[in-house]
């Protein structure tokens, strides 16, 4: 009887976990990973897998079916990159390094791509296509996937799709929707200035703490009277940071945060609005105000198509129909989305029970989740070269 694909990942699954946890206890932040990437390519030369290594942080691999002669190309995905942020756990495997831990799950995405490499490999006589294997630095900082790009990572790409551990959902479910599913995130700042002052004559001057004030309360209006209410919008000042002492008006002040949108026309209204409220507001307080924002991604959107070959993937692999759940969409940033401006993308959630949220210090991955997780990559990957064959 034929191996299934199941059997392949069952196989590959003790020495996926031997690197997620080798990965695991080495983390490295933003597009530091220097290691990981190290490890990753070690990996594939013992598979005897083609890559080329970007700069020394990232590798773009490619597996070329032998069943034909086809010019398609399907991309998968896995950021290798950790937080800053102190392991809390017990685990024999826990960061090795202080103040830096895989709190993302980033080492079950590098370490479970490998396995899927591995099973691609030994059934490549069973495809027609190439199937391209990105290992990416530099997403929590959202900046990963513009970097590969400018390296050549979409390049004659016709599908792709990306996987993200979801550690409060059950072990071997996945999750997906079709439209918009995570958000686009943006950083702002905004400093605000007015004319210092004795605190005791405060006639004298004009206020930049008040100004700001203001400005902060003038920015909801963009959610309650500049959006459609359908179309969510999240306007979130995290810090004001104004004068340095307690009897002086303040002739500055400075507001930073984040917008986050799931909307194209929202995400687009966003600079315009923002700078438009926050300067108007200063003028009415006879204070000025500069506006800065950064666009660090814009949402993520599932291509409908490519999210029922998705899910007719899932069908064929998961242990249950119903393992296979509609997303909830959330307000996380996530650049994979930098990759649908090239071709039909889909994301998908893993469930994978690790009893605490994304970023927590005590959060516990189960690592036998990624069994079902390698099945879904590489029966998703054959599906989608099948269905770019018939276009």
């Amino acid at each position: 009887m034929a191996k299934t694909i199941r059997d392949y990942a069952k196989e590959v699954l003790p020495h996926v976990i031997e690197l997620r946890r080798d990965i695991h206890a080495h983390p490295e932040e933003g597009m530091t990973t220097v290691r990981t990437a190290s490890k990753v390519c070690e990996e594939l030369d013992r598979l005897g897998i083609t890559y080329r290594k970007v700069e020394d942080n990232g590798v773009i691999a490619e597996i070329k079916g032998e069943k034909g002669n086809s010019q398609n190309i399907v991309m998968l995905r896995a950021d290798m990159d950790a937080l800053c942020t102190f392991e809390k756990t017990d685990l024999e495997f826990k960061s090795q390094v202080e103040g830096k831990m895989h709190a993302c799950g980033h080492d079950l995405h590098t370490s479970m791509l490998l396995g899927t490499a591995s099973i691609l490999n030994q059934m490549k006589d069973q495809f027609d296509g190439t199937i391209r294997l990105l290992f990416q630095p530099g997403e929590e900082i959202a900046i990963g996937a513009k970097y590969l790009i400018e390296h050549g990572a979409m390049e004659g790409v016709g599908m792709g799709f990306g996987f993200h551990v979801d550690p409060l959902s059950p072990s071997h479910t996945v999750l997906a929707k079709p439209g918009s599913d995570w958000a686009a995130v943006d950083h702002f700042y905004i400093t605000v200035h007015g004319t210092g002052a004795h605190g005791a004559t405060p006639q004298d001057g004009y206020d930049a703490t008040v100004a700001a004030s203001a400005i902060v309360m003038n920015l909801q209006t963009m959610v309650s009277r500049e959006c459609n209410p359908m179309k969510p919008l999240v306007v979130t000042v995290g810090s004001f940071h104004s004068g340095n002492a307690f009897n002086i008006v303040s002739d500055t002040a400075t507001l930073e945060g984040t917008c986050r949108s799931f909307d194209l026309d929202i995400y687009d209204m966003i600079p315009t609005s923002m700078e438009r409220i926050a300067k108007q507001t200063a003028e009415a307080f006879h204070c000025t105000a500069d506006v800065r924002v950064d666009r660090l991604g814009g949402p993520l959107i599932n291509d409908e198509h490519a999210y029922e070959v998705l899910k007719n993937a899932c069908k064929k692999v998961l242990r249950n129909e119903e393992d296979f759940k509609l997303a909830v969409p959330a307000m996380i940033g996530e650049d994979f989305a930098e990759y649908g401006k090239y071709c039909p993308i889909v994301f998908a959630h893993l469930g994978c029970d690790g009893g605490y949220p994304l970023h927590s210090s005590y959060v516990n991955f189960k690592e036998e989740a990624m069994e079902t997780g390698m099945c879904v990559e590489v029966q998703f990957a054959l599906d989608a070269l099948e269905d770019l064959s018939t276009k």
